[in-house]
């Protein structure tokens, strides 16, 4: 703040001598600079030009804007929605309150909820909607291990596709990755998630499987071919061997689905998937061990659960070119938000019977619903893994050379290292 109260005075007698246009060019240097609004900016420019009396009582803070009940609201609203940044919270708010209200949720006249709470949600901005929520923010420690195995078998033959290349302009080309649930060590037996996402639209799948064998990554993707709501056209894989065999080839063949690769070692070529990876799966399942049948089996009671708040009520954005800002530096341009089935609906590829179909599947989601059953299955798994996963890091910890003793660290196999 001292160095923001800073560039405000350095700023100010230019403001206060400058001419209408010149004032909207500072301003606009001071909000790219501070990150304040430009109300907030011209406040502080008229501010730092008025002199301070010694000993003057600094005057009150503002009051809050929206109300107490409207704030209480607003935390069981980004609760239900999966906590979820301010900027997507306010692009589905209508869509939340509906739904909620729908489903009995939400009821005017209880629970600090009315009609005029509800005005006050749908007129929060993005940026105070992440200060209401600030506090309640909180942070998962654990961290997981990649796992990609490169497979040579058949590399040469398989198309490239790389970073940069023209994001499809239909939906049904898809990225897909495995996510292996193995704790802190590779050894053994464990699950793994596969993950799949629309380049055009976002649409997202997950599955879980045994482990990376052909016969249980062929079932996720027949499953996943079964299960979304629109024609797979193309497909785009790391470098693993559990995808780059003739089995998947084979089974992409049959279908008639276009098969490329990324580059090895460039998780830029994957950026979408890389990014959902976190998104979905890291942030739904957490960083456990799930090696057993029970905990197979609860992944995917979670994912379908996943998967319909993501595609119906969460809005995202897409990138959509480039540009330059008033510098002439480069910079991305995105797309207005909205959710994956808003853009499946606005690409024209569903009839008229599939849109009423998933119209109405959408209409009868319950945000709340999904969020308890969402909490039941992550407590569950959580308590089936925990305990175990971290006795299993305690044994790693204790393994690892003592380097301040003197021993030097070996060096990692390149597989695990990969």
């Amino acid at each position: 703040m001292r160095a923001r109260h800073e560039i405000t005075r350095k700023f100010a007698k230019q403001y206060a001598a400058a001419a209408k246009k010149e004032k909207s060019r500072l301003l606009d240097e001071v909000c790219a600079i501070t990150g304040w609004s430009r109300d907030n900016a011209r406040r502080q420019l008229q501010a730092a030009l008025k002199p301070r009396r010694v000993g003057a009582r600094q005057r009150k803070p503002r009051p809050l804007k929206y109300s107490h009940d409207a704030l209480k609201v607003l935390q069981k609203v980004w609760a239900f929605a999966g906590g979820i940044s301010g900027k997507y919270l306010a692009a589905s708010m209508e869509l939340q309150l509906m739904l909620l209200e729908a489903h009995g949720e939400l009821v005017p006249g209880r629970g600090r909820y009315s009609h005029h709470v509800a005005d006050e949600l749908l007129a929060m901005s993005p940026a105070t909607i992440d200060r209401y929520l600030a506090p309640a923010r909180a942070r998962d420690p654990l961290r997981g291990i990649a796992t990609t195995t490169p497979g040579p078998l058949l590399r040469n033959s398989i198309t490239i596709r790389k970073a940069g290349d023209e994001i499809e302009a239909v939906p049904g080309f898809f990225e897909g990755d495995t996510v292996a649930h193995c704790g802190p060590v590779l050894k053994g037996e464990f699950c793994r998630s596969v993950d799949l996402t629309d380049m055009h639209t976002g649409w997202t799948y997950t599955r879980s499987i045994r482990n990376n064998a052909h016969l249980h990554i062929r079932d996720a993707l027949d499953r996943f071919i079964s299960e979304v709501p629109f024609e797979v056209t193309g497909v785009d894989f790391d470098n693993g061997s559990e995808f780059i065999n003739y089995d998947v080839i084979g089974w992409a063949a049959e279908l008639d689905i276009y098969f490329t690769r990324s580059r090895p070692y460039k998780k830029n070529d994957q950026a979408t998937i890389e990014s959902k990876n976190n998104q979905i799966v890291r942030r739904y399942a957490f960083y456990w061990r799930y090696d057993t049948a029970p905990l197979l089996k609860l992944l995917n009671e979670l994912w379908p659960l996943v998967n319909d708040r993501h595609n119906f009520l969460t809005p995202t954005k897409k990138p959509i070119g480039w540009a330059t800002d008033q510098r002439g530096r480069r910079k991305r341009v995105y797309d207005e938000l909205a959710t994956p089935f808003d853009r499946l609906q606005r690409s024209g590829v569903l009839s008229a019977e599939k849109t009423a179909e998933l119209t109405g599947y959408r209409d009868s989601l319950n945000p709340a619903h999904i969020a308890r059953e969402i909490d039941r299955i992550q407590q569950r798994l959580t308590y089936l893994a925990a305990e175990k996963t971290r006795t299993l890091e305690a044994i790693e910890l204790a393994k690892a050379p003592n380097a301040a003793a003197g021993v030097k660290p070996a060096r990692a196999s390149r597989k695990q290292a990969s």
